[in-house]
């Protein structure tokens, strides 16, 4: 198909039919998945590595330790489809559950990135000083507290880049999102492909809008890691 007739169809779905407005909210649902799904994963995460970095001289720290080498190993060893599917087909109605997609993807991306989460936040923690943590129990602070107001927050800046890759495996992960009929970025361009079977043009830019939000992301996370750095500096 000549390019000026290829152009002439995607103008016609896109703007004359109105398709940017399709892919304006399938943008918004790919960038909440995704902010949405990481903050989650965040928290699990942080919860997941905390419980297995913590001394196991009692038996609940090794309770919980199994516990949660099991969550990670389901949410690591199966596909986001799978989960996605599981999720919205098997596991929510079988507790009689109506929610919307948007939501179900983001407790599933939530839940899939709380387990690779966990191993950069272990990474985090252990590249802290352990002379800090003791410190921290020497002031009185529970084992938990310590962790949270001192041993966390110093190991921020050290996994911050690991975090932002993370950001960004989530944001091209979304594309999976359209089998249980979520409209992402993804399935609005190839629902404007499939008007005409003219799939170049909506594709190629698809694959551009992918390119501008990981160079956004990758742009955001070097600000933040200079100006950590340059607050680090000053406290010097």
């Amino acid at each position: 198909m000549p390019i000026e007739q290829a152009w002439g169809l995607f103008y016609e779905d896109f703007i004359t039919n109105e398709g940017y407005l399709d892919v304006l909210d399938g943008l918004l649902a790919t960038v909440e998945i995704a902010i949405f799904g990481l903050l989650i994963g965040i928290v699990i995460g942080t919860v997941i590595a905390i419980v297995k970095v913590m001394p196991k001289y009692k038996l609940l720290p090794r309770i919980l330790e199994k516990i949660v080498n099991i969550y990670v190993g389901f949410f690591r060893g199966t596909p986001m489809m799978v989960q996605l599917l599981i999720g919205n087909f098997i596991l929510l109605p079988a507790v009689g559950l109506v929610v919307d997609g948007v939501i179900v993807a983001i407790i599933i991306f939530g839940l899939n990135s709380g387990a690779y989460v966990s191993e950069i936040m272990r990474a985090g923690i252990q590249s802290v000083d352990p002379g800090q943590l003791e410190a921290g129990r020497a002031l009185g602070l529970s084992f938990w507290g310590a962790m949270l107001k001192i041993v966390i927050p110093q190991s921020i800046k050290n996994i911050l880049p690991t975090l932002g890759n993370e950001f960004i495996v989530l944001i091209k992960e979304t594309s999976v999102v359209s089998f249980i009929a979520v409209i992402d970025v993804t399935k609005a361009f190839r629902s404007i492909a499939d008007a005409n079977y003219e799939y170049i043009i909506p594709y190629l830019i698809l694959a551009s809008i992918y390119l501008i939000l990981v160079m956004i992301i990758s742009q955001g996370v070097k600000l933040i890691e200079r100006r950590l750095k340059k607050n680090e500096r000053a406290k010097q």
